[in-house]
């Protein structure tokens, strides 16, 4: 079965006047003891790859499917802006459904990732972990029993996908959550859920992750390194719809952020009911008066109206246009407002894998710059540095538009609000002090 008939199309639109601006959800093919690194400051580079932490005791959690194995290695020290100073340039890169089906993209980007001291956010589909022999245990709302738009991975691409899912963890990326089924329209679309609805689904995601050794009988095989129900604290809805009524159940189960709005702009984000909003943005399309998506589904639906096989004279094209324009959303963020930047990408082989090559080409060029200010994290390192940062800050950052510099310079700029003691998130008391970076 082909990828696209396995995935419903979006509707969702983004405020493009001209273009295509929808999100779409992948779905993987469901047939077949060093030192730990030094104290940095948030997002940091490192120049470390796949550095890890010291050996600790590992308590294993329910059936053994997960374990604690102590605080994640790679973490960088939060630091904190302050008057006069300018903001870092935060870069996230972030991928939707996370399984491994022997096509090398999750180990193709988690060793990218490492290679530069970057960190990801791999948000997990937690049918992924559930082999397809006990689909009827999950329970989507307003479908049946084992209802799936995204199909279910083969065991061996089960283990897959549990080996990159260890090894992200240790090199230090988020594990978040695509949720589960992938629902994109008719009665039981994702758009249509409740609050409740949400809450049934993500309990179910966390069963999925938390119970994948009794749901496959592998008793031997190691367990995820995490204790997936106290590090589940963001992720992305398929399709980017129902937003509005997973927040409630998001923010009474203690989540921090949500990337599932529908576009936004390159603005410094502020909260929605209590959960810092981290929307995929609107960029400059080259060859185009409209803007897209900073994801790479939207460059496919601009390009080949959704078609995942198109003519191949056109790859080169489609290819350097979607990573000039992954580099034209960069470039005008670091040399305007310094707005945090998103990306959002599928491990598929669409157009030929296209969109894979414009991913790491706009990657490699960001960090090929050697930018000190430009700091590639995860989600929930993200929020940790806004966490982190006075409240005025934000909101002096908040009164910068799309592409606006600040008037009279970043020093003059940040300089004008007074220094305070109120944060949201502070650093933990003896915490190492960040390492100071050239200016």
């Amino acid at each position: 079965m082909s990828a696209m008939t396995r995935r419903a199309l979006l509707t969702t639109t983004a405020g493009a006047a001209a273009g295509v601006a929808v999100a779409g959800c992948g779905a993987s093919d469901g047939s077949h003891s060093g030192a730990a690194p030094s104290a940095r400051r948030t997002g940091e580079h490192s120049g470390a790859s796949g550095a890890r932490a010291p050996s600790t005791t590992v308590r294993l959690i329910g059936d053994g499917s997960t374990a604690d194995t102590g605080p994640q290695p790679g973490q960088p020290v939060v630091d904190r802006l302050e008057p006069g100073q300018t903001p870092p340039q935060f870069v996230v890169f972030s991928w939707d459904g996370a399984g491994e089906i022997g096509n090398g993209l999750f180990p193709r980007f988690r060793k990218l990732a490492d290679d530069h001291g970057a960190k990801m956010t791999f948000n997990l589909s937690g049918l992924y972990l559930l082999p397809e022999s006990r689909k009827l245990q999950y329970a989507p709302p307003n479908s049946p029993l084992g209802a799936s738009d995204i199909g279910y991975l083969a065991d061996d691409h089960i283990r897959m996908t549990l080996d990159n899912l260890r090894q992200a963890w240790t090199a230090g990326h988020e594990i978040a959550t695509h949720f589960n089924g992938h629902f994109c329209a008719g009665a039981g679309s994702v758009g249509r859920w409740t609050p409740a609805d949400w809450k049934s689904e993500i309990d179910q995601a966390v069963a999925f992750v938390t119970q994948w050794k009794t749901n496959t009988g592998w008793h031997d095989d190691e367990p995820l390194p995490f204790d997936y129900a106290k590090t589940l604290v963001g992720g992305r809805t398929p399709c980017l719809l129902g937003q509005d009524n997973l927040l409630p159940t998001a923010a009474a189960l203690g989540w921090r952020y949500d990337t599932s709005n529908p576009g936004g702009n390159q603005t410094w984000p502020d909260k929605m009911q209590g959960l810092w909003n981290f929307p995929l943005q609107l960029i400059p399309f080259p060859g185009h008066t409209f803007e897209v998506l900073s994801m790479d589904y939207n460059m496919l639906a601009n390009q080949s109206h959704a078609a995942t096989k198109s003519d191949p004279r056109n790859y080169p094209y489609w290819r350097s246009q979607a990573t000039a324009s992954y580099i034209a959303g960069f470039q005008r963020a670091y040399e305007t407002n310094r707005a945090p930047f998103y990306i959002g990408n599928h491990f598929e082989d669409w157009n030929g894998g296209i969109y894979m090559d414009a991913v790491e080409g706009a990657f490699q060029h960001i960090a090929s710059l050697g930018y000190k200010d430009v700091r590639l994290v995860s989600f929930q390192q993200l929020s940790d540095w806004l966490d982190a940062q006075d409240p005025a800050m934000l909101a002096r950052l908040r009164e910068l538009e799309v592409g606006q510099q600040p008037v009279g310079g970043w020093k003059r700029f940040t300089g004008q609000v007074p220094a305070s003691d109120a944060t949201g998130a502070a650093p933990a008391a003896g915490a190492a002090a960040p390492v100071p970076s050239a200016t």
